[in-house]
Parts: structure tokens; C-alpha cells; sequence
């Protein structure tokens, strides 16, 4: 029998995995294609956006929770401006995109560094003829860019939706799960059956969703590079 906090469970994952996926591709795409027309400054700020990926997401949570408490910075702020403060830890709306922020910074760095060895293998030779023949900044990486970045892209999605399903420390940190069960994700929720209901079977069965929904994934990923390579 599934029991409902499953469902729920499900739901939390797929709002954060959509929340965390779509920003970390458009956020590091918009910065890559930035840097790259870039010369001076390139390594230093290449270095500079790749510093979240490779910090302790335990001590990053850490800073993060205790940014984000009632009395912390981000609500002094917030008065400052004339706002109420928000009790984003303890809200069943706030808490998630609490969440879902830290795994956008933390997935950005990596991403960035993706896309812009992709924009580096891309012949600069269709960029000029391209604007010979009049085409715009958009209608360059409409046409060309995009096109060009199509592998990259794909392999940056999967490894992304990927990373974001087993996100555990964020939630282990700042939440543990709550408020009602409102942050708990599939990786927690099986830590938590295993650990602390000691119902390893349900631990199990949970797992090996996840398990399945991870090789759909890596599925697509050999698929696409499979065509692209025939």
C-alpha cells in the first residue's frame, strides 16, 4: 500500500527538480554566451562562477540556514526596505524556493563551464558568415548557437535533473523535510524510511524509482548523442 506522504513526496520532488532544472540551464547559457564574447577577465570569472560547485554544500547549507532564519540577514534586510519578515524556514511556501535557490547556485557554476567549452567548439566561421549575410545577435543563437549547443545542452539537462534528484544535504541541513513534510524529497524520503522508520523494504522500493527514473534519463542522454554521432 503507498502511503499518501509518498504522493507528496513525489509532488515536492518534481516542483523542485522543475524549479532547480530550468533556471540552471537558462542562468549558465545567458552567462557562458556573455563570457564568451569576453576576452579580458575570462579565467577570473570563469573561476569565480565555478567556486559554488566545488564548496561543501553541508557548510554552504549551514550559511544558508542561518541566513535565511527569522532574525537572520536576509529578513534585516528585508526591513530595512520597510518589509515584514518572512519566516522562510518555517513556511510551507517559502521554504522549498529556499531550497531550490541554494541548488540554482550551487548547479551554476558547473553548467557555465559546460556551455562554454560547447560555444568554444562552435566554428567562429559561422558566426562571420552569418553576419554577412545581415543576421542579428538573437538570429545568430537562434541559428547557430542553439543548433551548435544542442549535445551540450542535452547532456547539461540530464546531468542537472540528475544531480537535483539525489539532492539530499540541502534538505538534511536547513529543513530535515518540514514544515508538514513540505521540503521532503525522494532522496530524504528514503534515508528517512531506512534510517529513522527502519522500514527498509519501503526504503527500497522508493529507491529503485529512482533508480528507474535516473536510467530514463541517461536513456535520452545516449540516445540524442547516438543520432548526432550517426
Amino acid at each position: 500500500l503507498v502511503s499518501p506522504d509518498f504522493w507528496q513526496v513525489i509532488g515536492n520532488t518534481v516542483y523542485f527538480t522543475i524549479g532547480t532544472v530550468i533556471p540552471s540551464l537558462v542562468i549558465p547559457l545567458a552567462l557562458a554566451v556573455l563570457l564568451n564574447q569576453t576576452i579580458a577577465l575570462r579565467g577570473i570569472l570563469r573561476t569565480a562562477y565555478f567556486i559554488p560547485s566545488i564548496t561543501s554544500l553541508v557548510a554552504v547549507g549551514l550559511g544558508w540556514r542561518w541566513m535565511f532564519q527569522t532574525d537572520g540577514p536576509i529578513n534585516a534586510f528585508l526591513f530595512s526596505l520597510g518589509f515584514n519578515p518572512i519566516p522562510w524556514l518555517s513556511s510551507t511556501v517559502w521554504a522549498m524556493p529556499v531550497l531550490i535557490l541554494l541548488s540554482i547556485w550551487k548547479q551554476l557554476g558547473f553548467n557555465m563551464v559546460v556551455f562554454l567549452a560547447g560555444l568554444q567548439a562552435i566554428p567562429t566561421t559561422r558566426y562571420e558568415a552569418a553576419e554577412l549575410d545581415g543576421a542579428g545577435p538573437w538570429q545568430q543563437f537562434r541559428h547557430i548557437t542553439l543548433p551548435g549547443l544542442r549535445p551540450t545542452l542535452v547532456f547539461a539537462t540530464v546531468t542537472t535533473a540528475i544531480f537535483t534528484l539525489r539532492s539530499f544535504e540541502q534538505v538534511y541541513i536547513i529543513t530535515g523535510g518540514g514544515p508538514l513534510n513540505s521540503t521532503n524529497l525522494l532522496v530524504y524520503y528514503i534515508y528517512d524510511q531506512a534510517f529513522a522508520q527502519f522500514d527498509f523494504g519501503y526504503a527500497a522500493a522508493a529507491a529503485t524509482i529512482l533508480l528507474g527514473i535516473a536510467l530514463i534519463l541517461v536513456y535520452i542522454q545516449l540516445q540524442v548523442f547516438g543520432q548526432d554521432n550517426s
